[in-house]
């Protein structure tokens, strides 16, 4: 078996090591800092040799492999970690212990999975519906013991001393069982690795909660991942206030006024078209002779030609309109009760010569075409004739 030198340390960087086997999986080293994907926690990348590990594996009889870019030999070898992304996993994977004695302390939710992805950190508790004030007493107290700076430790215990602790969780093992204790707060068996003192995690925060499966997914970040968020974050908010010409903390005030606005110059603009239709439907009206469809070129959109069809159907007319623009019109049609028109096959020819997308039924058809109508009722007339 591969002795794991992250046991021993988790801050070691390099080593030396024999590559044992080069197997279709990986390379198979003596001893290695690499940690393989498991308990949640992402595996190690880094170089073998100056060859890229991409990825750390442990297969199910206990074998780990180094997943590398191209063959290494049998033989001596120096590893180097990629130290960034373990001292991300680390700080993640404190914190997920952290949160989860936390969660477990101030909202009785016993953590039953964890997933410390690349994209997001998870934790899934046994309760389902967890108050906004538990998660918040919660992540208070796993800050607070962040801040005290306690130590981590990291042992195999012997039988006698194992069969004291009050771990969070039972082993997922039998023998060589590990615990993690974070001070005094959690005592959790892992193998993973970890931070050395609580400071390095620098905070926690948890970001949301869904229910799943009738549980609570609880997704939080932490470490250098919750700065980068803090910090983008940080430069959204200077930038809307500076468009704001306000402080950062006045954003808030400054989006609610201009929602206030908008809903007040929305009704207005409401307001406005209806009396345009109205008038409009007004204007078509009087200048129209018979009972015939009223087909008419309006500037305007969907909208508006809408509104203006209702009130021309609601005077016992068919409304036949459009309103052009640059890329070609928005075209509706209305059925005035009692009339046989059947609008859908009628903008199903105009869109067979002028092209477009849309449709309806035979009491209203909508949508658009695409080349501009010249004479729009000369169009329609040709569309309507058998």
């Amino acid at each position: 078996m591969t002795r794991r030198l992250y046991h021993d340390d988790a801050f070691l960087k390099t080593f030396d090591a024999e590559v044992l086997a080069m197997t279709p999986q990986g390379a198979v080293l003596d001893r290695t800092a690499f940690y393989p994907e498991a308990g949640g926690q992402l595996g190690d990348h880094g170089t073998l040799g100056g060859v890229a590990v991409t990825d750390t594996q442990e297969l199910d009889d206990g074998t780990i492999v180094h997943v590398v870019a191209s063959p290494v030999e049998v033989g001596p070898i120096r590893g180097e970690l990629e130290w960034s992304r373990r001292r991300l996993h680390m700080a993640q994977h404190t914190a997920q212990h952290l949160l989860s004695g936390a969660l477990l302390d101030r909202a009785a939710a016993a953590t039953v999975s964890a997933r410390l992805g690349e994209s997001a950190l998870t934790i899934d508790v046994s309760r389902d519906r967890i108050p906004e004030a538990e998660l918040a007493a919660a992540e208070d107290l796993a800050n607070s013991i962040i801040d005290d700076d306690v130590a981590i430790r990291a042992w195999f215990p012997a039988p006698d001393e194992l069969a004291t602790l009050e771990l969070r969780r039972d082993p997922k093992v039998s023998e060589n069982i590990r615990v993690v204790a974070i001070g005094d707060f959690d005592l959790s068996p892992c193998g993973g690795t970890h931070c050395a003192r609580s400071s390095q995690l620098g905070a926690v925060r948890i970001t949301s909660t869904e229910r799943y499966k009738g549980m609570t997914r609880v997704t939080f970040t932490a470490g250098r991942r919750l700065r980068a968020d803090l910090f983008s974050r940080d430069m959204v908010l200077r930038g809307l206030a500076s468009q704001f010409s306000c402080g950062p903390a006045e954003v808030p005030a400054a989006i609610e006024k201009m929602k206030r606005d908008a809903e007040a110059a929305s009704s207005e603009v409401t307001a406005l078209r209806g009396r345009l239709s109205s008038s409009l439907a007004a204007t078509l009206l009087a200048g129209s002779t018979g009972t015939g469809p009223i087909i008419a070129s309006l500037p305007g959109d969907g909208e508006l030609l809408r509104s203006i069809a209702a009130k021309l159907v609601s005077a016992g007319r068919d409304a036949l309109l459009c309103a052009p623009d640059d890329n070609g019109a928005a075209v509706v049609l209305f059925r005035a009760p009692g009339s046989s028109l059947d609008c859908g096959a009628l903008f199903k020819r105009l869109s067979a010569t002028l092209g477009g997308r849309g449709g309806g039924k035979p009491d209203q058809a909508q949508g658009r075409v695409t080349t501009q109508p010249a004479d729009w009722p000369a169009a329609v007339g040709d569309a309507l004739a058998p």
